[in-house]
Formats: C-alpha cells, structure tokens, sequence
C-alpha cells in the first residue's frame, strides 16, 4: 500500500525562522528607530586569536522604548525604509544608566 504524505498540497513547507541577533543599541536619536551594534566573535582560521567583528543594525522601535546601552533582541523583517529590515523583539537588559537631566538653575 503507497503511503500517504502528513502535509496536504495546501499547507508549505516547514517556514524558516525568522532570524535573531542580540547587541547593544549605540543610538537612538530618530523617531522608532534605533541603530544596534552586534559584536561577533571568532578564533582566526590560522593564528587561533579570537576576533571581535561589529556590524550595525537599523532596527523599528515603535514605543520609543530602548534607550543607549541597553542590550536588546533584533528580529529580522520585511523592509521598513532604505536602511531598516529589523525590528525590536525584546529589551534582554536594561542599562544602569539614567538619561541625562538638565537641573535648572536658581
């Protein structure tokens, strides 16, 4: 007896995951956007001396919530503008440090 696929002709293949990057926002001076800088490591192929190489990220940031410092979860997207095909996931940790405030003086 010949057997049967489980998928149908209607339901697709298995759908990649969309892909994820963690960094640290470096930027966030426009409207819903942030700029992210993800630092990847890798032993050199001869002398075996780990290398840091850092690229950066356009990322939507729709509630203006991630602030300079704080390391967050990037998921990939369709593309927003000329630059941004991420957008935010989730804030991984918060930086200590408070904005700046400009205390009046008397």
């Amino acid at each position: 007896m010949a057997e049967t696929s489980t998928r149908t002709a209607t339901q697709p293949a298995a759908a990649g995951r969309r892909k994820e990057v963690v960094g640290e926002v470096v930027s966030n001076r426009m409207q819903k956007t942030i700029v992210v800088e993800v630092v990847r490591k890798k032993a050199h192929a001869f002398y075996g001396r780990v290398v840091s190489k850092g690229k950066k990220f356009y990322a939507h940031d729709e509630k203006n919530e991630a602030h300079v410092g704080d390391v967050v979860r990037l998921e990939e997207t369709r593309p927003l503008s000329k630059l941004k095909r991420w957008r935010l996931k989730e804030i991984v940790r918060r930086t200590a440090l408070a904005g700046e405030v400009a205390i009046p003086e008397v």
